[in-house]
């Protein structure tokens, strides 16, 4: 039989590294500048001096909103935030069964019961005005499930949402059942903005090649769930963390690292696939962290400029920059959050960017659907007989 493949095929790097696969109006990456942006504006800019319900009226609704349409928006998204009738009854025994895996492996199977009961369709059956209603619904409810199931999981009562705090302040009262301190709540909510999109990340490519299935939104925004709760994604704040814990004080830096680096072990918070500088979203939430100081923050500070010292001798032409995950988990641990929470709270913002990103998907219906070279055995060959 003829080798010859049936379509044309185009070599691409591994992992599509560099590969543009479609065009988005919704946000870019320029690694060799390290600058990133949403729509028009700069993502930094947006955490800096913008709140979470402007980028998410951005990201949805395509532009930044003034005062009354901000107001208005608000009184449109805060009452998704409570959980439907239909899901609340299930959710003790979908935290019980996840307690071992934590909040976000039972936040798909929530969102799914929630889709269900709101009747929610396929994208390819659905209008785009009732596609931008399914997504606010589904990125309102996301904090409210996870920190629900973070309670049960820790044998206490989910709490309910208040409309009258903002997306962020919201998520730390639901998750300790106190008003967080003005402050803690601010850099939560930055530390989601600067999160809520980063071009074609591997949850948001998921997110994308599902939707152009026509699947519905949830279906979408489980499978960029599951994307991100790979330690090569969203889950190494909490191991970040777990480096500075592990390396305890500044006399202990260079040894600890020179003997990861030469076993080439990776070092969680450092590297990024596409920045080749300064990774911005790093650069801020190092200020953010610097704000409230501490041990811990003088720590994190030292072991940045030692690894990269280190780095730059051991691994010289690499351009190995500290990452967003290094201070994410500093700032987080300084606003109380546990370290089970670091990658549910990253998946509270990046709902709103995969959402985005799916109803521009959804607009554009063809399927994904790449190939591979196979490099089994030659076909077809005879079945061994019996």
């Amino acid at each position: 039989m003829s080798n010859t493949p049936s379509t044309t095929e185009i070599e691409v790097p591994r992992g599509l590294k560099g590969v543009v696969v479609t065009e988005t109006e919704l946000s870019d990456v320029r690694g060799l500048e390290g600058f990133y942006h949403y729509r028009q504006y700069s993502a930094i800019d947006l955490a800096e001096q913008r709140t979470l319900e402007d980028v998410w009226h951005l990201m949805l609704l395509g532009e930044l909103p003034d005062p009354a349409r901000r107001a208005a928006f608000l009184a449109r998204t805060a009452p998704l935030r409570r959980l439907p009738d239909a899901l609340r009854p299930l959710l003790p025994a979908l935290a019980a069964s996840t307690a071992h895996g934590g909040p976000l492996t039972a936040l798909g199977a929530a969102l799914s019961i929630a889709a269900a009961d709101r009747g929610i369709r396929p994208l390819y059956d659905t209008a785009p005005e009732q596609r931008v209603e399914d997504a606010l619904f589904a990125t309102a409810l996301v904090p409210t499930v996870l920190t629900a199931l973070h309670r049960l999981q820790n044998a206490q009562q989910p709490i309910e949402p208040r409309e009258d705090l903002g997306y962020a302040a919201n998520y730390l009262y639901m998750l300790t059942g106190e008003e967080p301190e003005p402050a803690k709540a601010r850099a939560i909510e930055q530390y989601l903005i600067s999160t809520v999109d980063h071009g074609f990340n591997a949850s948001t490519f998921t997110a994308r090649v599902i939707a152009s299935t026509g699947a519905d939104l949830v279906a979408c925004l489980v499978g960029g769930l599951g994307a991100l709760s790979g330690p090569l994604h969203g889950g190494a704040p909490s191991r970040a963390l777990d480096t500075l814990d592990a390396i305890g004080t500044p006399e202990r830096i260079d040894g600890w690292i020179r003997e990861r680096v030469l076993a080439g072990d990776r070092i969680m918070g450092f590297g990024h696939a596409v920045y080749r500088t300064e990774d911005p979203r790093s650069r801020m939430l190092r200020g953010v962290a610097q704000s409230f100081g501490g041990e811990l923050v003088d720590l994190a500070v030292q072991v940045e400029a030692q690894v990269e010292a280190i780095l730059a001798e051991l691994k010289p032409g690499r351009e190995l920059h500290a990452n967003v995950e290094f201070y994410a988990g500093v700032v987080m641990h300084l606003c109380g959050l546990p370290r089970e929470m670091f990658t549910p709270t990253f998946a509270a913002g990046r709902a709103i960017g995969w959402s985005a990103n799916i109803l521009e998907q959804a607009a554009d219906s063809k399927i994904i659907r790449p190939s591979a070279r196979y490099t089994g055995p030659a076909a077809p060959a005879p079945l061994p007989t019996v």
